[in-house]
C-alpha cells in the first residue's frame, strides 16, 4: 500500500479537470463553478489532499496570502469590513492571513514585522496606529492599503474610507428636517474619523444657521463612553443627539431612558455605521450607515492592481454614506 501523500495533479486527475481549476476551487474562488467545485472537493476529500502552502510558494515565488491587520476585533465595524476584503481576495485566488495589534502601537508594529516575515504579497490595515513615517516605510516594502484613515497620504500608498464629514452633515440635516435646534454631537473621541465627524456635525450647524447651540461633548465609541457623554450631554437639554458610532448610541439611549426620558418623544437619537447586529435592530437605531462591505472589497481591488501595475499612481477612493430612519428619531 503507498504511503506517499496525494498531490493536486491527483485531485486533479481524479475529477477530471486542470491542475490550475483545483487551486482555485481550493482556494474558495467564485470563478469556479459549484457543479466542478464539489467534484473537486469530494476528490481531494477521498484522496486526504491537503495543500503544502509553504511548498507551493517555493516553487511559484509566491506566497498567494495578504496579510491583513484589524485595529480592534471587538469593534463589529471592522469586522464587517474584514468580511468584504476576505471575500473579493478569496476571488483572486489569495489567502489571508490576520492580526490586530489590541490597540497597542508597539505591537501593531511587531505583528506587521511578523506578517512581513511570512512573505505576504500585500497588506491591508483596517485602521492604524502608525506614524506616517513609519506607514511610508512599510508600503516601500509591500503594496499597502489602508482602510478608513486617509489622513496620511503617501505616493507609496492606496486609501479608501468613508465620507465622514459629508456623513455627518446627512445626520445633522435629518434633524434638522424634523424641527430640532438643540442638537448635540457626540464625539468618538481623539481619532481622525471622530474628527471628521465633529466637523461636518459643525459645518452643518452653521448651515442651517444653528451655530449658536452647536455643542460638542466628548466622548468615546464604547457604550460606556456614549453613555457617560449622554449624561453630560442631557444637562443641556437637547432634543437630539447625534453619536459618532452606533455602539456610542446605544449607551446613549441607555442613559436618555435612565433619566426618566423617551426616545424618539423627547430626545431624538442619530447614530453611525449602520453595524448589522441585531441588537441595534431591536433597538431600531436611525443611523449613517457606510458601505462596509464595499469598503473592504474596494481595498481588496485596490491592493490586487497595485501588485499587478507596481508604482502606479496611488488610488484615494472615498465613498458615501446613506441615511437609515428607524425608529430613534421624530419630529420634535
Amino acid at each position: 500500500m503507498s504511503t506517499s501523500k496525494p498531490t493536486i495533479h491527483d485531485v486533479a486527475s481524479l475529477a477530471g479537470v486542470s491542475k490550475s481549476l483545483v487551486s482555485l476551487a481550493l482556494s474558495g474562488s467564485k470563478k469556479v463553478s459549484e457543479k466542478s467545485r464539489e467534484r473537486i472537493l469530494a476528490a481531494s476529500e477521498s484522496l486526504g489532499y491537503r495543500r503544502n502552502a509553504a511548498a507551493r510558494s517555493l516553487a511559484v515565488q509566491r506566497s498567494q496570502t495578504m496579510g491583513v491587520l484589524i485595529l480592534d476585533l471587538h469593534n463589529p465595524v471592522f469586522a464587517e469590513i474584514l468580511d468584504g476584503v476576505q471575500s473579493e481576495l478569496r476571488d483572486y485566488g489569495y489567502s489571508t492571513m490576520l492580526v490586530t495589534g489590541g490597540k497597542d502601537p508597539v505591537l501593531e508594529k511587531t505583528e506587521i514585522d511578523s506578517l512581513l516575515q511570512f512573505q505576504i504579497e500585500g497588506l491591508i490595515l483596517i485602521s492604524h496606529r502608525l506614524s506616517s513615517r513609519e506607514l511610508t516605510k512599510i508600503a516601500n516594502e509591500v503594496p499597502t492599503v489602508t482602510v478608513t484613515r486617509e489622513d496620511i497620504i503617501s505616493s507609496a500608498l492606496d486609501t479608501v474610507c468613508n465620507d465622514d464629514v459629508a456623513g455627518a452633515r446627512l445626520a445633522v440635516d435629518h434633524l434638522v428636517s424634523l424641527g430640532h435646534s438643540k442638537i448635540v454631537c457626540l464625539s468618538g473621541g481623539d481619532n481622525p474619523v471622530s474628527h471628521s465627524r465633529v466637523q461636518g456635525y459643525r459645518l452643518a450647524m452653521q448651515q442651517h444657521g444653528k451655530e449658536t447651540f452647536a455643542s460638542v461633548v466628548s466622548g468615546g465609541l464604547t457604550d460606556a463612553t456614549g453613555y457617560q457623554a449622554a449624561i453630560q450631554a442631557l444637562s443641556q437639554k437637547p432634543t437630539a443627539l447625534f453619536v459618532a458610532n452606533d455602539i456610542a448610541a446605544m449607551g446613549a439611549i441607555a442613559a436618555i431612558e435612565e433619566a426618566g426620558l423617551s426616545v424618539p418623544a423627547d430626545v431624538s437619537v442619530v447614530g453611525y455605521d449602520g453595524i448589522s447586529l441585531g441588537a441595534l435592530r431591536s433597538v431600531n437605531l436611525t443611523t449613517i450607515a457606510q458601505p462596509l462591505d464595499e469598503l473592504g472589497r474596494l481595498a481588496a481591488k485596490a491592493l490586487v492592481q497595485r501588485i499587478k501595475s507596481p508604482g502606479s499612481k496611488s488610488q484615494h477612493i472615498r465613498v458615501s454614506s446613506k441615511l437609515v430612519v428607524r425608529g430613534t428619531s421624530a419630529a420634535i
